[in-house]
């Protein structure tokens, strides 16, 4: 059902994984999406080909969300060539894992650019320029609700940092009927954290479930938080991880 018909939207991350899912998903429900991607534009011209034959204009923007300039230009760019801006996906975010002895300055700086600066800033740029009603929804984890294991305190760190940006800017916000919302992942299956992985036997066992997550399951909440049945959720947290945090 195409319950998101001439909407506008950015993902950020929207090359692979979840964000890749999530543009496809919001395509799907009727709306143009532009994405963000670092390196690898062959895959952001397959996702953006991908919108277009569903019949949604698609563009795919470069934009390093390390970069200040990038992140709140990708928002800018991605309002232009949309001709407006509806809904903000904050997805993009980067992983550094292991003892908060080894992490040095350099992984500091570029997690909290990454999965902080970066959201904080494309929020604020999104804030100016959204029509009201719009939505905003950031990726976060379930290691930031329940610790899954040691080795995950800087990333931990800079997901649970959007609690407080989501529950704020929510209150800001909402007299333009403007909604915020957090989704906290568990483990899902993607590049990043392959189900057959190395280190996927112990995440399976954290879940209720017994198993990883799908990208489209994911990009299923993130949907019906972009839509109009949602349009009284705002300031949530709501987790999609298998009973992670149960």
């Amino acid at each position: 059902m195409s319950t998101l018909t001439g909407k506008k939207a950015l993902v950020t991350g929207g090359s692979r994984g979840m964000g890749a899912a999530i543009a496809l998903r919001l395509a799907q429900g009727g709306a143009d999406v532009a994405i963000t991607y670092v390196q690898n534009e062959a895959a952001a011209k397959e996702i953006v080909t991908k919108i277009e034959a569903m019949g949604r204009r698609g563009f795919a923007i470069k934009a390093d969300a390390a970069d200040a300039g990038d992140a709140v230009g990708s928002v800018e760019r991605a309002a232009d060539d949309l001709g407006g801006l509806d809904i903000l996906v904050n997805n993009a975010g980067v992983g550094v894992l292991g003892p908060i002895g080894d992490l040095s300055l350099a992984d500091v700086d570029r997690v909290l650019d990454v999965n902080v600066r970066a959201v904080f800033l494309a929020s604020q740029a999104a804030a100016g320029l959204l029509r009201d009603g719009g939505r905003i929804i950031s990726t976060g984890t379930a290691l930031g609700r329940y610790a899954g294991g040691p080795g995950g305190t800087l990333y931990a760190l800079s997901k649970t940092a959007l609690t407080g940006l989501t529950k704020s800017l929510a209150r800001e916000l909402g007299g333009r009927g403007i909604t915020v919302n957090l989704v906290h992942p568990g483990p899902i299956d993607t590049d990043m954290n392959p189900a057959d992985g190395p280190f996927a036997e112990p995440q399976k066992a954290n879940t209720a479930l017994g198993r990883f997550g799908s990208a489209d399951e994911v990009a299923s909440l993130v949907a019906y938080l972009c839509g109009p049945d949602a349009g009284y959720v705002t300031g949530g947290e709501l987790v999609v991880d298998g009973g992670h945090s149960a």
